[in-house]
């Protein structure tokens, strides 16, 4: 039996097709990778148990000519997305037990290619982390070196793709959360223009940065999840008509914006990932794009916009988390004393810190200090983007800072682990598409490092030209 690594969903589909493989042979693969690796790097909160069943109902369509791309494809989801009547929990104990009642509009559309869920992801609780050291449950290892974390906070997506028990992930990204897992994991991590994927259906942490999207081994693959899950949502008032996405004559010359040198090194920026940069500059430069350098005057200021814009959302979305409704409940000597105790033991560390600097930030005679200055910064970071791409068609960054960190070793200090978002957070702040593509494979003895990709809201499509391009 042929595992996982021989296949991405795009090769997979056309060995289905051919009659090599079958639905039920990709899923047995699966099963056997998480047998031989789960124990050791923990990248599942709980594997389905129908995953047989549902391979089979995918042999069956395929054998009746019925089948699209995805169908019969193992797929993981991250536990802040909803499955109806499966558990979902955001890795945090609060919601531990919960079932979801309805399918999230990005599921339901992937339900109705017919794919094989393997199960549902690790992740930092609420989503907050850049680690998976922040579960409530347990820390997610890197599959390609077990002392390092996997990025987060999509990090168990990242695990699963990596460790070949699935084709393809979803994750959420609200500063990176896609994209630096996958660059930590040597994969594709595709960041949509906001509103593109509806939001209903995934657990609330910052309403006007949080996007679902994919995790997969090739831009190709990213491309095949994007374009199932995209649209317009009933239930979603910012999403967007599929109809309003652009596109750009693939003939045309697509000019390249990098980021000046100095500046890299003024940041800190590690010197492996400058070099990094600098030779996936020439490598694109080899292919025929014309680079041009540009500055974003205010990308330094992109972190704590996003340190006080978000912990803002998250102590007001997770407000609904009271012990009342749905979620875990203590008893304590009154109804006030049962909200305090609930939420003092449902939320962890890192929760608990960001609501309480949200309240903060919110609350009267500070919200004009803080929360209304940084949404005018946002505004000037979303007009840096807008006058760049009058020049250029892609912004060009390293998509982290450094390589996969050791476990442990800025988990507890808060500050170290936000400024890991540097290069990702202003895609989200812009609300404009981002992708990850690995940049570094050809020295198999290094860890993984990723280059992003930026462009102009709703224009995915270059992405996925200057990344088929890249990879290659």
């Amino acid at each position: 039996m042929k595992g996982l690594e021989n296949y991405t969903i795009k090769s997979a589909h056309d060995a289905l097709k051919s009659g090599e493989t079958t639905a039920r042979a990709l899923a047995e693969a699966s099963l056997s990778a998480l047998e031989e690796k789960e124990k050791d790097i923990h990248a599942y909160l709980e594997v389905f148990d129908d995953v047989l069943d549902q391979a089979e109902k995918a042999d069956e369509l395929l054998a009746r000519g019925e089948g699209s791309v995805l169908t019969g494809i193992p797929l993981a989801v991250k536990d802040n997305i909803l499955i109806e009547g499966r558990k979902v929990s955001a890795a945090s104990k609060i919601l531990e037990g919960y079932h979801a009642s309805y399918d999230a509009t990005a599921i339901a559309r992937l339900k109705e290619e017919h794919p094989v869920f393997i199960g549902r992801t690790n992740m930092d609780e609420f989503a907050m982390g850049a680690s998976t050291e922040n579960s409530a449950y347990t820390p997610t290892k890197n599959p390609l070196d077990q002392t390092r974390v996997p990025g987060g906070s999509s990090g168990g997506s990242a695990a699963s793709v990596a460790m070949h028990s699935v084709l393809g992930a979803l994750g959420s990204d609200t500063a990176g959360s896609i994209r630096q897992p996958a660059s930590f994991c040597g994969l594709v991590g595709l960041k949509p223009t906001y509103g593109s994927v509806s939001r209903h259906g995934l657990i609330a942490l910052g309403s006007s940065l949080d996007v679902i999207g994919p995790m997969t081994k090739t831009v190709e693959d990213a491309e095949i999840l994007f374009n199932t899950m995209k649209g317009k949502d009933t239930f979603d008032a910012t999403s967007v008509e599929d109809s309003d996405f652009s596109r750009k004559e693939i003939g045309a010359k697509i000019k390249v914006g990098v980021l000046d040198r100095e500046y890299l090194l003024e940041k800190g920026i590690s010197n492996e990932v400058i070099t990094n940069y600098d030779t996936s500059i020439e490598k694109i430069k080899s292919l025929g794009y014309e680079l041009k350098e540009i500055v974003l005057p205010h990308l330094e200021y992109a972190v704590p916009t996003y340190y006080v814009l978000l912990p803002a959302e998250a102590s007001s979305n997770l407000a609904r988390f009271d012990g009342i409704r749905y979620g875990v409940h203590q008893d304590g000597d009154n109804g006030i004393d049962d909200f305090l105790k609930t939420r003092g033991q449902g939320f962890g560390r890192e929760v608990r810190r960001r609501i309480l600097v949200g309240t903060y930030v919110l609350s009267a005679g500070y919200s004009d200090e803080y929360y209304k200055k940084a949404l005018s910064v946002r505004d000037y970071i979303r007009k840096d983007f807008y006058d760049v791409f009058r020049e250029v068609d892609v912004v060009m960054t390293p998509t982290t800072a450094t390589s996969a960190f050791r476990l442990g070793e800025k988990v507890h200090d808060p500050v170290a682990m936000y400024l890991e978002d540097i290069f990702t957070v202003p895609a989200n702040l812009a609300g404009i598409p981002a992708i990850t593509i690995p940049s570094n494979w050809e020295n198999k003895s290094e860890l993984p490092l990723g280059i992003q990709y930026m462009s102009p809201h709703m224009h995915e499509d270059l992405l996925f030209t200057i990344g088929k391009d890249f990879e290659k």
